[in-house]
């Protein structure tokens, strides 16, 4: 082992907020490989005198709260909140955009028709750790899920909702295809 995982998750994750970095090319492969190597390093010391590796960590002094934050959630930062499944997630954002979009050109306007899938769709955009917090589909999402809030289940949007919704929506999905080819 080269470098252990706490000194290169230090150096990739910085103690202060205000000086973290994106993770850089590489930073994915490399952190899974050291979680498999730490794994079988701690075995080697795991004993009566330490028994956790928080008691390792206290023990030796050892600092690195984001390390430690790798450590016991067994993934790099990378694939943190798509519960390690990103291109599933892909997959239904994708899904979820071309459903919505088809079943207004389908003349589908009723509230309880579209709202299940438009928040269906803003929850799957919430758990992707790669999509930008400002990425602008969120925030066209979150507009439309509360107008139709505002609406009864039997209401449906006019003609000009649909038409200005579609329009957003194709917005959006193209916006999320430029993320992804970026």
């Amino acid at each position: 082992m080269s470098e252990s995982l706490p000194s290169l998750c230090r150096r990739w994750h910085p103690s202060s907020e205000a000086c973290f970095h994106p993770p850089g090319p590489g930073y994915t492969a490399a952190c899974s490989r050291l979680l498999v190597q730490y794994k079988a390093a701690f075995r080697q010391v795991q004993g009566s005198e330490i028994s956790s590796i928080d008691e390792f960590c206290r023990k030796f002094r050892l600092d690195c709260p984001l390390a430690m934050e790798r450590i016991k959630e067994d993934r790099p930062i990378t694939i943190k909140d798509d519960k390690g499944n990103l291109n599933r997630c892909i997959a239904d954002v994708v899904s979820l955009f071309i459903t919505v979009m088809d079943k207004l050109r389908l003349e589908i306007r009723a509230m309880d028709e579209i709202q299940p899938d438009l928040r269906e769709l803003m929850e799957t955009m919430h758990r992707m750790s790669h999509l930008p917090p400002d990425f602008e589909g969120r925030q066209t999402v979150s507009q439309w899920l509360q107008t139709l809030s505002g609406m009864s289940a039997s209401d449906e949007l006019d003609d000009s909702q649909v038409r200005q919704m579609l329009f957003d929506l194709e917005s959006a999905y193209n916006a999320f295809n430029r993320f992804l080819h970026a």
